[in-house]
């Protein structure tokens, strides 16, 4: 399996997960999630797929400053409705992470560990995402604006010959090593892409 190389030098996030101790997936429901993980699931690499996952690593060192997040106990909003721009694609990457779905996530054993109900859309705030601790009730706000980055301008042209079919191997090859360098710059430049606000 190839892929970027930078991808093995974004930062991981690590959870500690309860229900997964409790079922014994892995020991004392320790581990982790890498972008390499995310870009899996969504099935490529973007800046929206960095941001979201940004915005999820950021936002829970906030939260959970002293210690690993809680999957499964971090609730989280978004301003956007599920169908509108990219929030589905930044919600899935943010699920993935956190445990936190709307209604289509787990209803837990005999009243515990439930991940349904925990994210929610067309909520009254400002930020790109909101996370709250269950326990605490600690929320932060995390706004994500990668327009400073931008793409090179060899780009545009690239796609337009790709979306016409005139574009050939080479091209198409170069363009996906454009549009990676453009992620890669996302996350070297996370601090000015990226704003948490405790609240």
């Amino acid at each position: 399996m190839k892929y970027p190389e930078f991808f093995n030098s974004v930062e991981s996030i690590k959870v500690v997960d309860p229900l997964s101790n409790v079922l014994g997936a892995f020991e004392d429901g320790i581990y982790e999630f890498t972008f390499l993980d995310a870009v899996k699931s969504a099935g490529h690499s973007c800046p929206t797929v960095a941001g979201a996952y940004l915005i999820t690593l950021e936002g829970l060192k906030a939260l959970y400053p002293n210690s690993l997040a809680v999957r499964g106990e971090i609730k989280v909003k978004f301003k956007e409705s599920l169908e509108d721009g990219v929030a589905g694609v930044i919600s899935n990457v943010v699920s993935q992470i956190t445990g936190a779905t709307d209604k289509s996530g787990f209803k837990g054993l005999a009243g515990k560990f439930a991940r349904h109900s925990l994210m929610d859309f067309n909520a009254d705030i400002n930020s790109s995402v909101r996370f709250t601790r269950v326990d605490s009730g600690k929320s932060v706000d995390v706004y994500y604006d990668p327009s400073s980055i931008g793409g090179n301008p060899k780009m545009q042209q690239l796609m337009q010959k790709m979306m016409g079919g005139m574009a050939n191997k080479e091209e198409i090859k170069e363009f996906g090593a454009l549009w990676q360098e453009r992620v890669k710059r996302i996350f070297e430049n996370k601090s000015s892409v990226v704003k948490v606000v405790e609240l």
